[in-house]
């Protein structure tokens, strides 16, 4: 049975087809998942009051159900140290369409994963593991499993990726929390064996590794087309 903090959310997202990263990230946390400290600003006067309770450097983003992939329209910004730096980006995004809001968020450091899950129509829910960020596109280093997940089953996907040395201490660094991860993916296993009626797909790219523990740093979960459904 679903939380009512989670259907709440997935019930007022229908419209738009996904859930906007301020409630996808709030939908995370009420389920377990880590995600950064954060605020959605949904006007100009909430922008500085925000990023003083987190914090600079602070990340943000543009809000917009018109908006799926932030990049395509340069709505991400990293390493803002300033109020007015928030504000010319506020600014800037308001001119996009059905413009929400900025969501800032603390800026944290780690080893990227990216971390999905999709619906198959014969098998069911599949969880995806990988090496995150722009590496995914490129090296394609990702490991498979039906949902839900054992222990063991994140253990042998850690161990199928190719660059699995990067999480382990590669170069001196030091290895990620891995007993973190594993919390992780299993807490997200258990998420999406709950939600699958109502979604084509999640993506945590990238969700964030050190040493101390795992944050997911960007989140976007795709619905099903209920009318489709019916």
């Amino acid at each position: 049975m679903l939380k009512n903090e989670i259907q709440s959310i997935l019930d007022s997202s229908r419209e738009a087809g996904w859930v906007l990263e301020p409630d996808a990230k709030s939908l995370l946390q009420v389920a377990g998942l880590p995600v950064p400290r954060y605020g959605w600003a949904k006007d100009m006067e909430a922008v500085g009051t925000i990023a003083s309770e987190i914090g600079y450097p602070v990340a943000a983003k543009v809000v917009s159900p018109a908006v799926v992939h932030k990049t395509e329209v340069q709505g991400v910004a990293l390493e803002i140290n300033s109020k007015e730096e928030l504000q010319d980006f506020y600014r800037k995004m308001s001119l996009l369409p059905e413009f929400a809001g900025i969501l800032i968020e603390e800026m944290l450091e780690g080893e990227e994963l990216i971390v999905g899950a999709t619906i198959d129509h014969q098998f069911g829910p599949i969880v995806l593991l990988g090496i995150g960020g722009t590496a995914v596109e490129i090296y394609k280093d990702v490991a498979l499993r039906m949902a839900p997940l054992a222990p063991e089953d994140v253990s042998s996907m850690l161990q199928e990726l190719k660059g699995g040395k990067l999480l382990s201490g590669y170069r001196g660094k030091e290895p990620i929390n891995f007993s973190a991860l594993t919390d992780t993916l299993l807490s997200f296993s258990d998420l999406l064996m709950r939600i699958t009626p109502f979604i084509e797909s999640i993506d945590l790219n990238p969700l964030l590794c050190n040493a101390q523990g795992c944050v997911v740093a960007d989140a976007r979960i795709m619905l099903v087309n209920q009318e489709e459904n019916n």
